[in-house]
């Protein structure tokens, strides 16, 4: 009787989930694939940061020519932390 039980309640959870794909896919549209999307934000953020590291490189360099510190040049240029 138990593994009819977990049974049942495995198929009720396995449907509940599928409910929320479908809800989720509707969500990001028919057409689209969710791993094709994390994809292209992993490629973007990898462009992001490449582009930010080679301008904190520039700032550095900036700061050395001028004897000043990378967080002056920051307060100067208005490049502060959220």
């Amino acid at each position: 009787m138990h593994a009819a039980t977990s049974a049942k309640k495995q198929k009720e959870y396995i449907d509940k989930l599928q409910a929320e794909i479908d809800v989720l896919q509707k969500r990001i549209g028919e057409d689209e694939n969710a791993e094709v999307i994390v994809s292209r934000h992993i490629n973007l953020l990898h462009r992001y940061n490449e582009a930010k590291d080679a301008t904190q490189l520039l700032i550095g360099r900036l700061a050395a020519s001028k004897e000043t510190t990378v967080r002056q040049i920051h307060n100067n240029m208005d490049l502060l932390d959220d």
